[in-house]
């Protein structure tokens, strides 16, 4: 997660790096004219839209937070649709919100296997994961292990 953070952060300040010069465009694209009473023009500025990066940030402090999340509630918690949330995330970061989503649930999978007793389907239902088998395909393709040998492997280490 940290690598994403740090990449997120080295687009957001290559964007504003960027956004410095364009933020006068952007300012200019915000004001609108209005005609007054007496016919003459008034320039009316209108805020500008809110920064992306704010709701990267935003994005980044949920995943990170532990709990479980999808796409979905992501989406509504931002006020997005889910592919304009997908888009957004792969545009600002280079990386696909789903796989990123899909790696904090194998990893806290991980840390259960080896920090607690619960059965491998449990895991799979706390992490996220409706059906054990869909959990245990992707832990393999993730550890190139089931997670029961991964969990055999973490514990005969800490012996």
């Amino acid at each position: 997660m940290s690598a994403l953070r740090s990449r997120a952060r080295m687009n957001a300040a290559r964007i504003s790096a960027n956004g410095t010069s364009s933020s006068a465009a952007s300012n200019q694209a915000a004001s609108a004219t209005e005609t007054n009473g007496n016919g003459t023009h008034a320039s009316v500025d209108k805020p500008a839209p809110p920064v992306r990066e704010e709701r990267l940030q935003k994005i980044l402090e949920m995943i990170e937070s532990g709990k479980p999340c999808t796409i979905q509630a992501l989406a509504e918690e931002l006020n997005l649709s889910h592919s304009r949330l997908q888009h957004l995330f792969k545009q600002e970061t280079g990386i696909s919100l789903g796989h990123v989503l899909t790696q904090q649930r194998l990893y806290r999978a991980a840390h259960l296997l080896t920090h607690s007793n619960k059965r491998i389907k449990e895991i799979a239902h706390a992490v996220g994961y409706e059906h054990a088998s869909s959990f245990i395909r992707a832990f393999e393709r993730h550890f190139a292990k089931a997670p029961r040998l991964f969990r055999q492997s973490q514990n005969g280490k800490a012996s």
